[in-house]
């Protein structure tokens, strides 16, 4: 378990920041930009989680944040071997398998799309397109560390931004529901 004691370094103020190995990067680093945006996501997700409220599908939203948690280390975590091990945080891929299961799970019960969806609907389902936005920004900025990044953990970051169009479709079944995308209706 993490202890801080201190919140305040001040190991940060000339612009780098650690990594897990000791080793020190800008804060401008295309690694620290993929680690920046998975916490982002992390931060929209707590915003439905919120909005949900207690249920099932805010305890699935709360391991995500978790999972994302690891996906931080592992991107922090600078090499080649992706191997998880006691003192190395890795997304492995029974944690993508996890999201496939529980995406089928969800998309069972709706209906298929007849058109594109706005990203909106309630409250939760809202924070729920937002946080897929930027876990596709997130993806982005891990591809583009390429043989850096770990292949299992930018498959998670893909296969969550399904898993949060999904789950936001699914949530927004119960309450305002999806709005479809009219094309060519503000002409």
């Amino acid at each position: 378990m993490v202890k801080l004691n201190k919140i305040y370094t001040r190991t940060g103020d000339a612009g780098t920041t650690g990594l897990v190995d000791g080793s020190r990067v800008s804060k401008a680093d295309a690694r620290m930009a993929a680690i920046g945006d998975v916490d982002e996501a992390n931060s929209a997700i707590g915003v439905a989680v919120a909005a949900l409220g207690a249920g099932d599908a805010a305890t699935a939203l709360m391991r995500i944040q978790s999972d994302l948690f690891d996906c931080g280390a592992d991107l922090a975590t600078p090499g080649d071997d992706f191997t998880p091990s006691a003192m190395t945080l890795r997304i492995v891929p029974a944690q993508v398998d996890r999201l496939e299961h529980e995406i089928d799970a969800m998309n069972a019960g709706l209906t298929p799309l007849a058109s594109f969806i706005l990203p909106g609907g309630g409250t939760a389902g809202a924070a729920l397109h937002l946080a897929r936005a930027i876990v596709r920004r997130a993806e982005r900025n891990a591809v583009g560390l390429g043989v850096a990044a770990n292949p299992a953990a930018v498959t998670y970051l893909n296969r969550l931004s399904d898993y949060l169009f999904v789950a936001a479709r699914h949530v927004n079944k119960t309450g305002a529901g999806d709005v479809l995308w009219v094309p060519g209706a503000t002409r």
